[in-house]
């Protein structure tokens, strides 16, 4: 069983927060690139 200090850590890309490995994306964790469904589906914020 892992400690939850020691499991991988990555930033989200829409709200730059730190979220960490979960149990259900063990497969793809690699492709994993946002902490929940509501920043995936969240509209990409516009760059000036």
């Amino acid at each position: 069983m892992h400690k939850k200090a020691h499991l991988p850590e990555k930033i989200c890309l829409h709200c730059q927060r730190p979220f960490t490995w979960r149990k259900k994306w063990e497969r793809d964790w690699e492709q994993v690139k946002y902490c929940s469904e509501r920043c995936r589906r969240a509209p990409k914020p516009k760059e000036e």
